[in-house]
């Protein structure tokens, strides 16, 4: 049954809390991972943890310097085969992850995931400008109006982030 669904696309597991569907039992439980936090699989070395096994794996890499996978076409070597597929596609131009509501492409999931937040996430009401949380819409909206909310103590020029007012 597992290598017919595997086939056929059938995603029988759903995921409870944000309804994502998998093909296996086990693939809805690494994902459910992102929910809960929780991260079984330590460096023994750094103490950084991870929710999977493999990601702890070429975590690893990074104290050991190994870099195994190399790119056919330019020579430049990789700590994963995760890498190195995104960096060929630098090579193609290849964009397989493809938005359902403006058709706009991708190299990567995480980026189409950063993109789509642009139709799902909060819009500016005074331009109509799309921001992907609602921070960034916060500090859009202080281009309009003039707000600057962090002001020096001891000369009194304000700013409109606190990084600004840190920094001078």
């Amino acid at each position: 049954m597992f290598r017919q669904r595997t086939h056929t696309g059938d995603k029988c597991y759903s995921c409870d809390q944000c309804g994502k569907s998998f093909t296996t039992s086990g693939s809805l439980t690494l994902h459910q991972r992102t929910h809960t936090g929780e991260k079984p699989y330590s460096c023994d070395q750094c103490g950084k943890s991870f929710g999977q096994s493999g990601h702890l794996v070429s975590h690893q890499r990074t104290h050991t310097g190994e870099k195994s996978y190399s790119c056919g076409q330019c020579g430049k070597s990789f700590a994963s085969s995760r890498n190195l597929t995104q960096h060929q596609r630098t090579h193609t131009g290849e964009k397989p992850y493809s938005c359902d509501q403006c058709g706009k492409s991708f190299t990567t999931s995480g980026s189409l995931t950063l993109h789509q937040r642009t139709h799902t996430g909060e819009s500016c009401d005074q331009c109509g400008k799309s921001f992907t949380t609602s921070g960034s819409l916060t500090l859009h909206q202080r281009t309009h109006t003039g707000e600057k909310p962090y002001s020096c103590d001891q000369c009194g020029k304000s700013f409109t982030t606190s990084g600004s007012l840190t920094i001078h």
